[in-house]
């Protein structure tokens, strides 16, 4: 069976041109990463490509083990599915001895820290905050490869900090570093970068060893970032992006969409296919993401594959902050005790401080959450001490089963059948060690042993299993995610669009975080917006009128917290 066999048309157009340049334009929910895996294994199945030639780039790390776990279920070994700093760090530590004859240079772990004690050099005192919103200017400087001279000419201050001081601070920063030997985060990009410029035997070794390049979400890509890859291809073609302009909400960092987009100007002969079938969401809720990103630049039209008699996405208003959350911690108790999975619900909100109330609400409302972002599933105390103890558990001789011999390691850490109230630490604990009892309920293993070395595997490439949890999530982190039911919270002017999005530019990366919001949603959607804010009131988001009451259906908040139609 050919790997194209599971492909849509448009999917399978994509995945079987296996040389020269690419582009797939992929809408949210229609099977990019499907078609990345797919293409790499037909390439290999073809003889095309040899797995330890093909580089595979990604933002995340979780996304790179997603890539590398998909493709081992495919019987693909030996492909390298990294990040861009993962994979220059990499060249960088095996290069750096022969073209410099010592060791690659630390890297530091806290920017703020260092920040502080040039400033402290400086006789400056800028407070934690505004330390850390200097080192966000150092890393967009640094990825929009701009020298600090460059910077200079832009006049920017940050907080207390003039513009001049703040130049000051940065060579200072730069001073320090390079005394201490160390680079920071964006530094081992340009180091990486320039290694490959100046040394022509570096750049032929890596052009060797990499022949054929697939980059997941493009559309994110800096100019650091696409430098790098450039430099990487040398004068091949074999390249093939996948992205989604509609989904660009990191400019702030230095994305640009524009690499995206003009991929067919940079290659006039380039393949480029649209996916705009879309697997995971409902009719209505697809008519909301299409309204709302109308001929915006690079949009795709979602097209649904499925018949759906899912109701419109509602639009619900509240008094105050505190009523929407209790209102929509009340909707989600009404779900689950309707038999829906926790883990099928999800709230998402445009800033961290939005959580606080509605983790209160659920908590009130005996439903369990997860802020998503927190400590990761593997490095939980608990996990961590299960997965020690199951390892311990193979080497003692047992007359028990495999899950019984699970359940017993998970008795002896405490762990009991009934769940312990919503809301605390001793459930998020309950919670964590639950899970592990349905991956072991769910695994062709049948030892402990190969149970714990399974567990270490999906710690390594980052494959959590799903709590049986609400997740609560900013609408960045929920990128690249889905739940059968999400409460899009806070859509109203000043929070989504945030405040301090004060052009057309930021404006229109505020609406594409709607839009990933809106699309995270697989069967129903549920936008709400609080009146009261403060002594003032707030408005609904300009966002909600521009996907429309023809599509949207509006609700108010009746005194139960739930709504009626308005």
């Amino acid at each position: 069976m050919s790997p194209l066999d599971a492909l849509d048309e448009s999917q399978r157009r994509a995945a079987e041109v296996l040389r020269g340049p690419v582009a797939v334009l992929a809408g949210a929910g229609t099977g990019k990463t499907r078609v990345i895996t797919h293409r790499i294994a037909h390439g290999v199945d073809e003889g095309t490509y040899t797995p330890n030639r093909v580089l595979a780039l990604t933002f995340t790390t979780k996304a790179a083990g997603e890539l590398r776990g998909r493709l081992r279920q495919m019987g693909i070994s030996g492909v390298q599915a990294k990040t861009f700093h993962a994979a220059a760090l990499s060249q960088l530590n095996f290069f750096w001895p022969t073209v410099a004859g010592d060791t690659a240079p630390s890297i530091i772990d806290n920017k703020v820290r260092l920040l502080a004690h040039a400033a402290d050099s400086l006789r400056i005192r800028p407070d934690t905050n505004t330390l850390r919103d200097i080192a966000a200017q150092i890393e967009w400087r640094k990825v929009t490869m701009r020298s600090i001279d460059d910077y200079a000419t832009l006049g920017r201050a940050v907080g207390s900090v003039g513009a001049s001081a703040l130049v000051d601070l940065m060579a200072a920063y730069e001073k320090l570093k390079d005394e201490r030997r160390q680079l920071d985060f964006e530094d081992v990009l340009l180091a990486c970068a320039g290694m490959i410029e100046a040394e022509p035997r570096v750049a032929v070794a890596i052009r060797e060893q990499y022949r054929h390049f697939t980059v997941d979400e493009y559309q994110d890509v800096s100019a650091l970032q696409n430098r790098l890859l450039e430099l990487w291809l040398g004068d091949r073609r074999d390249i093939c992006v996948v992205g989604d302009a509609s989904q660009t909400i990191y400019s702030f960092t230095g994305a640009e969409a524009k690499h995206l987009l003009e991929f067919g100007t940079r290659y006039p002969d380039a393949t480029v296919v649209r996916l705009e079938h879309n697997y995971r969401s409902a009719p209505p809720i697809l008519d909301a993401a299409n309204a709302l990103m109308r001929d915006r630049a690079g949009a795709l039209r979602l097209r649904p594959t499925r018949e759906s008699d899912t109701p419109r996405p509602a639009v619900v208003e509240y008094p105050d902050d505190a009523s929407e959350a209790a209102g929509v911690a009340a909707r989600i108790r009404s779900l689950v005790d309707r038999g829906v999975p926790a883990s099928d619900i999800a709230i998402l909100y445009r800033a961290h401080g939005q959580s606080a109330l509605l983790q209160q609400a659920l908590a009130d409302a005996q439903v369990a959450a997860t802020v998503l972002g927190g400590t990761r599933f593997f490095d939980m105390p608990e996990v961590r001490q299960a997965i020690l103890a199951i390892r311990a558990a193979a080497v003692a001789p047992s007359d028990l089963g495999f899950l019984e011999a699970v359940r017993d390691v998970l008795r002896g850490l405490g762990h009991v059948e009934d769940a312990p109230p919503a809301g605390g630490a001793l459930r998020t604990a309950w919670e964590a060690r639950q899970a592990i009892v349905r991956l072991a309920e769910s695994t062709s293993e049948r030892s402990l042993r190969g149970f714990a070395d399974e567990l270490l595997a999906r710690a390594k490439d980052q494959h959590e299993p799903a709590m049986r949890t609400v997740t609560l999530s900013t609408l960045h982190a929920a990128k690249g995610l889905e739940w059968p039911h999400v409460f899009l919270v806070g859509v109203s002017e000043g929070l989504l669009p945030i405040s301090y999005a004060s052009n057309l530019e930021a404006i229109d990366e505020e609406r594409r975080l709607a839009y990933v919001g809106i699309t995270r949603a697989a069967q129903t959607l549920s936008l709400s917006w609080a009146r009261a804010a403060g002594r003032g009131e707030r408005s609904p988001s300009r966002f909600l009128a521009e996907i429309g009451t023809g599509i949207l259906r509006v609700e108010r908040a009746n005194a139960t917290g739930g709504g009626r139609r308005g």
